[in-house]
């Protein structure tokens, strides 16, 4: 069941702390200001709970867009024709530029939720307060902080390190590999200071736990190609006996598995269009009858030719016109072409959404309470069976992958057999397929594709640049605003 407190104190937590932004300001005495925030134990909360809030900002989510799935060979940009074709559309082709529409609110979302983590870091450590609740509060901080970093440096490398709430005006990029040891820093000082799942009660599900930083420090290690320290972290978030797989997908992302045994981070949400919901799966959701949102994000047709026959998570994965869902009938948008074709004669496109943002309901405002998962355990799972495979574990690797598919067959033991192979190239392409295919348009494929090295055989034919579109452009503005001090990515005018 979804914990509705925790988001409620959350929103009371922004209108509080966003008295706190405008730092250099001179404020009204009795007006909340950085000197005299936060300062007692009450305010440590409510700082805390403000670092949670960037997660629903719609920026946070790749600056509203999709576009990590849009940039993978799993979606295009989705929609009707026309729709965001110029600002969404360049994300499909490559043929974004410096001053793409997103690239400036995805950072700037990433850097106010980096702000209010620094808030609570350096502020709470001062607060006369529970020792253990203050350390708690901190990890916290520190698990989001580490979340935004990592996010800033698979997408654009080396970026400005901030952690003071009073930073140099204009400060250089550092190197990816410094941001990268600080994301490290911050997950690890939170894996061991954080609770367990367990520990919380109902009102603090969404809190950040060891098991999410562990998680996350796995995913990290895989980035960095550290092989030994992922296989280290994935197996500890297994052993801890916290986690398990839904049995049934659909509720491994759907509203029965909202805080289930198979999250290990999940952003919560309400079912309205205030702040207290969040727009990321109305952006996805089926467009026309019924209303469920924007459409985009469209599944691709090589994502559904590449599933395995019979693979049950192909109709969990996708919603076709004509089918119904929760007794609702999919008619689709009227502007939009069933299907559409190239100049040859070959389909390329069929109207199609992205189920796994799917929420009960008929109008837009119930699709805002759909809870993204951020790190499911099945995730976990796949990064385990990945780095056993490069540590020449192969064997053991399997345990984790099997486990997947024993659950993706949902009880039909003629699909979905067993892996055996235990080659080590072989296998890692079996690993990476296994991931596509469970975590589809979930936003891991393209950064999957890039760490891996199979960007440039998976989306060359979409226009992808070796040395140039593993990473993001820093978006203009930001050099504008830096007036040089922030230099831009190689290849990029």
């Amino acid at each position: 069941m979804k914990s509705n407190s925790l988001i409620i104190i959350l929103i009371i937590t922004l209108l509080s702390f966003s008295s706190c932004e405008k730092f250099l300001d001179v404020n009204l005495q009795g007006e909340l200001t950085q000197e005299a925030f936060p300062t007692t134990a009450s305010d440590a909360l409510l700082a805390t709970n403000a670092v949670y809030t960037t997660l629903r900002n719609w920026h946070y989510h790749s600056g509203g867009f999709p576009i990590l799935d849009i940039m993978s060979d799993d979606a295009l940009k989705g929609s009707n024709p026309n729709d965001a074709l110029n600002t969404v559309g360049p994300y499909n082709t490559f043929s974004i530029t410096t001053t793409q529409d997103g690239l400036d609110r995805w950072w700037a979302a990433l850097y106010q939720g980096i702000k209010r983590a620094n808030v609570v870091i350096e502020k709470v450590a001062e607060i006369n307060m529970d020792e253990q609740l203050q350390t708690r509060y901190i990890a916290e901080a520190r698990f989001l902080r580490g979340l935004f970093y990592f996010d800033l440096v698979r997408a654009w490398g080396g970026v400005p390190i901030i952690k003071t709430t009073n930073p140099e005006l204009k400060i250089p990029r550092a190197t990816a590999d410094e941001v990268y040891n600080l994301v490290e820093e911050d997950l690890l000082f939170a894996a061991e200071n954080l609770p367990s799942k367990g520990s919380y009660g109902a009102n603090d599900f969404g809190r950040a736990t060891t098991g999410a930083a562990k998680a996350l420090l796995a995913k990290m290690y895989l980035f960095r190609k550290d092989f030994v320290n992922a296989e280290k972290y994935a197996l500890e978030v297994i052993q801890s006996g916290q986690y398990d797989l839904e049995p049934n997908f659909a509720d491994a992302n759907g509203k029965n598995g909202e805080h289930g045994i198979e999250s290990v981070f999940e952003i919560g949400a309400m079912e309205n269009e205030s702040s207290l919901g969040d727009q990321y799966a109305n952006t996805q959701g089926v467009r026309g009858t019924p209303n469920r949102g924007w459409g985009f994000n469209r599944p691709t047709l090589e994502l559904r030719y590449s599933f395995e026959a019979g693979d049950p998570r192909l109709d969990l994965t996708i919603i076709d016109l004509g089918e119904e869902i929760d007794g609702i009938l999919i008619l689709g948008d009227g502007t939009t072409p069933d299907e559409t074709y190239d100049e040859d004669g070959n389909l390329i496109e069929v109207e199609c959404y992205n189920q796994k943002v799917w929420i009960p309901g008929t109008s837009t405002d119930t699709q805002f309470g759909h809870n993204r998962r951020l790190i499911r355990f099945a995730d976990v799972l796949l990064m385990a069976a990945e780095a056993l495979n490069e540590n020449g574990k192969s064997g053991e690797a399997l345990i984790h992958l099997n486990r997947v598919r024993a659950r993706a067959r949902q009880g039909n033991p003629d699909v979905l057999p067993d892996i055996n192979e235990t080659n080590q190239t072989a296998l890692r392409e079996i690993i990476l397929n296994e991931r596509r295919h469970e975590l589809a348009l979930e936003g891991h494929r393209f950064w999957d594709l890039v760490r891996t090295g199979y960007a440039p055989q998976f989306l060359g034919p979409r226009g992808f640049i070796s040395g140039k579109h593993e990473l993001l452009p820093i978006p203009q503005n930001e050099i504008d605003i830096s007036q040089g001090v922030l230099t831009q990515n190689p290849n990029w005018p």
